[in-house]
């Protein structure tokens, strides 16, 4: 298997634990919109994206986002925002087994 390809399937494996997160923080939330911040938070997701030598201002969720992002081009995560405030929820029709096993 080429590095690339690895790294794919460990984006997934990452992206498959971050969708059970959300789905076990659902029934806390109404709707079951779990805050971006909460999750960002609890899973300690906000990581430096710049390098040592680089200038950053303060923590960022790049990684949170990029991982919701290929949820919910997968069709698995739905967000939304209300004012400045981020919101996902796991879809609830769809595929029920994880892209990678």
């Amino acid at each position: 298997m080429q590095t690339k390809d690895k790294i794919h399937v460990l984006l997934h494996v990452c992206c498959d634990e971050l969708l059970a997160y959300i789905r076990e923080r659902e029934p806390l939330h109404k709707d079951r919109w779990v805050p971006a911040a909460e999750i960002k938070t609890n899973l300690d997701l906000n990581l430096p994206a710049v390098p040592r030598s680089g200038t950053q201002h303060g923590a960022q969720g790049w990684l949170f986002a990029t991982l919701a992002r290929m949820l919910e081009d997968d069709g698995r995560l739905e967000c939304k925002l209300e004012g400045n405030r981020a919101f996902c929820r796991a879809v609830e029709k769809g595929p029920s087994t994880p892209l990678v096993a």
